[in-house]
């Protein structure tokens, strides 16, 4: 087994869901069936526009023929394993290439880093994910929460790096995924609730806004942002309980079991749609909405 990084864009000709499987030609065959069982980095390229360059990482579950397409294979992707980075990490940073791996003994990028599917070294995974996992200062408590009593403060640790297989067992971590889920959701949707269009910032600069899975993570749900919403405490509250739910074409629906159907409804942005990133890959997928509105709204 060993780590290796996935090339992918969206729009590609490719039949990709990088949370979900990766379609590559025979002639990647046995670097992909290296990587199985193990963990990859998906790299979108440099020469696609505003780049988010190493952007997340999964586990390859196996590799398999695509049963759809001659001559085509899929990596099919463990599930609840993909995690998109909180901190995309670009190709080139002020330290130079982050993936020292497709450096040749002079120092330049060698035609490693034209191949779509390659083997990546323990110490550029680490590298990577450290970096993409970034980090927390988005996501400490709120300002009135900090204050301690003086005389009972740990010592700061000093930053340590970890190995790449310790950097394994962050990316299982219930409590790193769920800082990166919120990361990429409130970026998508521009610190904005989603469903009353407000903006609230508190007064220590952090956004009162929190990141809503569709699809619960107990109830099979990834963490990927076309499977999160940007949602106010009241809103959170009333979509987790059903109270409101999405249509297909994203229009919000209102339950008429709510005890004050004129209140809830007068919550709702002018537009009666949920305010959805402009980026296509980031709105909601309509599987996740389909589940929501048969699982859990109130109808």
């Amino acid at each position: 087994m060993t780590f290796g990084v996935f090339i992918h864009r969206t729009d590609s000709g490719y039949d990709d869901v990088p949370s979900e499987r990766y379609q590559f030609p025979k002639k990647y065959l046995t670097r992909v069936q290296q990587c199985e069982g193990d963990w990859i980095v998906y790299l979108e390229p440099t020469k696609v526009k505003n780049t988010k360059g190493y952007f997340a990482v999964a586990k390859v579950q196996e590799v398999i023929a695509d049963p759809r397409s001659a001559d085509m294979y899929l990596a099919v992707i463990e599930p609840g394993t993909y995690l998109d980075f909180g901190d995309p990490v670009p190709f080139r940073d002020n330290d130079g290439i982050v993936e020292q791996g497709v450096l040749n003994d002079l120092g330049n990028i060698s035609g490693r880093a034209q191949a779509a599917v390659r083997r990546l070294s323990a110490e550029d995974f680490a590298r990577i994910v450290e970096r993409g996992l970034g980090q927390d200062d988005d996501f400490l408590p709120r300002v009135d929460q900090t204050n301690q009593m003086p005389g009972f403060q740990d010592p700061q640790v000093p930053f340590q790096h970890l190995t790449a297989r310790e950097r394994v067992d962050q990316l299982t971590n219930r409590a790193v995924r769920d800082r990166n889920f919120r990361k990429n959701v409130l970026r998508a949707y521009g610190e904005r609730c989603a469903i009353t269009g407000l903006r609230l910032i508190n007064g220590g600069g952090r956004a009162e806004v929190e990141a809503a899975h569709i699809r619960p993570v107990d109830r099979d749900g990834p963490d990927i942002v076309s499977n999160g919403l940007a949602l106010s405490g009241t809103a959170h509250w009333m979509f987790d309980r059903g109270l409101v739910g999405l249509a297909d074409d994203l229009s919000i629906l209102v339950s008429r079991q709510s005890n004050d159907l004129e209140a809830v409804t007068a919550m709702i942005n002018s537009s009666g749609k949920l305010l959805a990133p402009e980026r296509l890959a980031n709105r909601p997928r309509t599987e996740f909405v389909t589940w929501h509105r048969d699982n859990c709204f109130k109808h």
